[in-house]
């Protein structure tokens, strides 16, 4: 069992050298400016890409900053503003009652724990750990549909279960790549990785990938 551990942190390790190569400019892609802004478009993010997110969230942002200005306004108010990005009724009224939440249980300040976090209306683990991660330097390991695709195509796990993955990477990935390892999956999914055209030809995993076409 050891071995078998042993042997996928090896090869875990080679692969995100790798990305590390390919994408050194890999980091969060949707645009904020504190955690409280972070949260907000990772909330939106959800069946949304971040290029859309951020199109929301600009003009978004320079009118309603923060907690209090969201708590202000009403779940259809909300809902309208952000309308182009899907499941609005949903975000809004997450986005309402978690903006109300860190005003009062939080003094305006979003909390900066796994367990506080996960509290909050339409805050999961993967949300929580894309904010510890990016907005507060806690190292987390964010698990998107990317992560969840090539880490079960790499063969690191066999689940599709987002938590279940979550804890099986934490065991493979040095602590020090929790956080990035999201971004180098998410690049490489968007870039080469492609769900339903993967070009394995030009993959600089293909030797190590056990789902590789090549």
């Amino acid at each position: 069992m050891n071995q078998g551990i042993n042997h996928k942190k090896k090869i875990l390790s080679e692969v995100l050298s790798r990305l590390k190569r390919e994408y050194p400019d890999s980091a969060c892609s949707l645009v904020h400016h504190d955690p409280f802004q972070l949260l907000i478009s990772t909330i939106l993010s959800a069946q949304c890409t971040d290029e859309r997110v951020n199109k929301v969230t600009g003009p978004l942002f320079q009118k309603y900053p923060d907690a209090h200005a969201f708590a202000s306004l009403s779940e259809v108010e909300i809902g309208k503003l952000i309308f182009s990005t899907g499941f609005y009724n949903n975000k809004a009224r997450s986005i309402k009652a978690t903006s109300i939440v860190i005003l009062e249980e939080h003094d305006g300040n979003v909390p900066a724990t796994l367990e506080a976090l996960v509290k909050l209306p339409g805050v999961g683990r993967k949300t929580a750990n894309v904010v510890l991660g990016n907005a507060f330097g806690i190292p987390g390991v964010t698990v998107d549909t990317h992560v969840t695709r090539l880490t079960n195509l790499l063969g690191f796990v066999k689940t599709k279960d987002a938590v279940k993955i979550e804890k099986e990477l934490m065991i493979l990935m040095d602590k020090t790549d929790w956080t990035l390892s999201a971004h180098l999956f998410i690049d490489h999914g968007r870039a080469v990785c492609i769900a339903r055209r993967p070009q394995c030809q030009d993959c600089i995993l293909n030797d190590v990938c056990v789902s590789t076409t090549v």
